[in-house]
């Protein structure tokens, strides 16, 4: 390159003596460092630069089998039915691709700028280091930078920074400026060489290494500088990365526009070199430009950031899998749920119709699907958005599966399962409605009904308007409690009790056998579990855990999905078809007659209404032979709602089961069965 000035002529011209012979020394030096490293890689001697390299070699067998076998840690993906990602979770945000998932110019380009002689040599460039090492040693920082370093030597370096080092003082070890880690990373080197191919080199190392702004990986720079994959890089796209790597601060395109678009020059120029470009594409991508996206961000981690109206499930995913014991911010999954996109949206629609996201309500939805051998979740709904307790419209609660409130009189199903089951009532059977009655099973306990009622009703009527009296009655009946827990915990209130309370134990170990309040469903119960009763009466009482998991995969596209437990046969097909018939009425004739016919129902199914005292909380369960749901409204604070437009019924000790719970339900059903034809009872 030509001068730029004089004064810089006259500097050379008046350089010293002693100054032209201290660079003498210094390249002799450097020559003799580089001589004792590239023969220290290869054979250790007892003196001068062998030692130090024997010593820093010592363990090399163990941490070569580490390099290679052990996995940096990775983001993983959660997505719904259709493979749409709704969530990323990682400590690191890196998405490994593997070889297929790498453009062809992104590759050429980091071995024309970092290791243009990548495929000649057996992992160390001799050549190359001890250009390197006397080359620094005349600028009298003879170990520093990455000079010399070929890509398998970086591929340990950084895999040891990233992956191996345990602690502040590993992790500065793994970059210092010493012959003793360029010794070590070598000698690491050639033994990684002997056991992977150039191709699972080169991908593992463009899987890992660090290109700004939290991205991690080429998969995830692709996506944070140009919101594309890794696959699909262009030539422009590729050469900037791959500039980059060396320094990603300095080449960051966005703070530092014109040093990056000159390194994507060296690197262009670099590819053309090594034959990777002609002279022609090479000039139309320097002229390219930089393309980089305004505003580098990373996905929000976390199900915080999830898709909106996911959060709430994506919160249950990462619960569940952390307790099968994977480790979801490192692990590199890929977990493809059972959440169904349009069942999603018709669900958060409809709870946030019905409830505004900044009311002190929340309005709580979950659907599945009634199948008889599989019981997958749906959706996960609520009209707040999973996120930081305090802020406006958010919730950090487990709304949609957590047992946080009673469902009311929900639980008379239960009541009517075990006298059922134990032939004590068919669904025709009548059942006395006396005012009130005091309980001969729990002495002192006395209730009353809301309303008037007919002296006598049939248990289908009984459960489509809801006397109390009628199923305390019942209870007594059945001589205790314990069957009505021991059939609600077949149907499905598997969480509900088996939740420890405010003194530790669990649901189904305080209610004793003549607690017969437990009919009229007071206590706190998981919207899950509702709707898993409602699609285990649907399937002919057949029991399936409700599963939020499709495919579970490891980084390497191995299956790993958690076992989950069997399905069971909780009641008897016959007994499962009357109960089924004794819920029929609700929607004709029942609390939920108004809401049904406010949606234009015309489809026969189950449902049931429920209340708690003061209006606290609110539930509505149905299904159908297509979805089984269970809406719950409930105060997140206090004993009672308060409630605000557009809220509706929902003020003055109003909200039932029948008012806010039965029309989210309805909403959020009534697109999904568009179209279905009603069947009957028969069908």
């Amino acid at each position: 390159m030509g001068r730029r000035g004089g004064e810089e002529d006259a500097d050379d011209h008046d350089e010293a003596p002693e100054d032209r012979v201290l660079l003498l020394l210094r390249g002799a030096a450097a020559v003799a460092v580089a001589g004792l490293l590239v023969a220290g890689l290869l054979a250790p001697v007892a003196i001068g630069a062998g030692t130090v390299v024997a010593r820093a070699s010592s363990n090399v067998a163990v941490t070569a089998a580490d390099v290679v076998d052990r996995d940096p840690a990775a983001a993983s993906v959660i997505t719904d039915t259709t493979g749409a990602p709704m969530a990323v979770i990682y400590r690191r945000y890196r998405l490994p691709v593997g070889p297929r998932g790498i453009a062809a110019p992104m590759r050429a380009a980091i071995v024309a700028i970092e290791d243009r002689r990548f495929c000649e040599h057996g992992g160390v460039d001799a050549r190359g280091l001890a250009r390197a090492v006397g080359t620094n040693a005349v600028a009298g920082t003879p170990f520093e930078g990455q000079g010399g370093s070929t890509i398998t030597m970086q591929l340990v370096k950084n895999q040891r920074l990233y992956t191996l080092a345990d602690g502040e003082q590993e992790r500065r070890a793994a970059t210092a400026d010493t012959l003793g880690r360029k010794a070590t990373e070598a000698r690491l080197a050639h033994r990684v060489e002997q056991r992977l191919d150039k191709d699972e080199i080169l991908t593992r190392y463009l899987d890992l290494v660090y290109f700004g702004r939290g991205a991690y990986g080429v998969e995830a720079a692709a996506r944070t500088w140009f919101r594309t994959g890794a696959a699909d890089l262009t030539v422009p796209q590729a050469a900037l990365l791959a500039g980059m790597v060396r320094a990603p601060g300095t080449y960051d395109p966005v703070d530092h526009p014109r040093a990056a678009r000159d390194r994507r020059g060296q690197v262009l120029a670099a590819m053309v070199d090594t034959g990777a470009l002609t002279p022609a594409r090479a000039a139309a991508a320097a002229a390219a430009p930089l393309g980089v996206v305004p505003d580098p961000s990373l996905p929000v981690e976390g199900c915080a950031g999830a898709r909106p109206g996911t959060g709430f499930f994506c919160r249950e995913v990462v619960d569940r899998l952390a307790a099968a014991g994977l480790d979801l911010a490192t692990g590199g999954y890929t977990v493809r749920t059972t959440l169904d996109p349009e069942v999603t949206a018709a669900a958060r629609a409809a709870t946030r119709d019905a409830v505004g996201p900044d009311s002190d309500v929340a309005n709580v939805t979950a659907v599945v699907a009634p199948d008889r051998g599989r019981r997958p979740v749906l959706a996960l709904a609520a009209n707040r958005t999973y996120g930081v307790d305090g802020d406006a419209g958010q919730s950090a609660l487990p709304l949609t599966t957590a047992p946080l409130r009673g469902a009311g009189s929900v639980y008379k199903i239960f009541t009517a399962a075990a006298a059922l089951e134990e032939g004590l009532v068919s669904p025709g059977s009548d059942l006395d409605v006396p005012e009130q009655y005091s309980s001969e099973l729990a002495a002192g306990y006395t209730v009353e009904n809301l309303g008037s009622y007919p002296d006598e009703l049939t248990l289908r009527e009984a459960l489509a308007t809801s006397p109390n009296t009628a199923f305390v009655e019942l209870v007594d009946r059945i001589g205790s409690t314990a069957p009505i827990v021991d059939v609600a915990r077949r149907l499905g209130l598997r969480t509900t009790l088996a939740a420890p309370g405010r003194h530790g134990r669990p649901l189904a170990e305080r209610i004793g056998a003549a607690q017969a309040s437990f009919t009229l469903g007071p206590d706190p119960t998981s919207p899950l579990d509702l709707a898993n009763v409602a699609a285990t009466v649907v399937a002919d009482g057949t029991w399936c855990p409700p599963t939020l998991l499709g495919e579970v995969a490891d980084r390497h596209g191995r299956p790993v999905t958690p076992p989950g437990a069997p399905c069971e046969q909780a009641l008897a097909p016959d007994v499962a078809e009357e109960l089924r018939s004794a819920l029929s009425e609700d929607i004709e004739d029942g609390t939920a007659a108004g809401a049904a016919d406010d949606a234009g129902w015309e489809r026969s199914m189950i449902a049931k209404t429920g209340t708690t005292q003061r209006s606290a909380s609110a539930a509505f369960l149905g299904a159908t032979e297509r979805y089984a749901g269970a809406v719950m409204t409930f105060a997140t604070a206090g004993a009672e709602p308060v409630c605000t437009d557009p809220v509706r019924t929902c003020s003055d000790g109003d909200l039932t089961g029948g008012s806010v719970p039965a029309d989210t339900w309805f909403d959020l059903m009534t697109p999904l069965h568009g179209g279905d034809e009603g069947r009957s009872e028969e069908d």
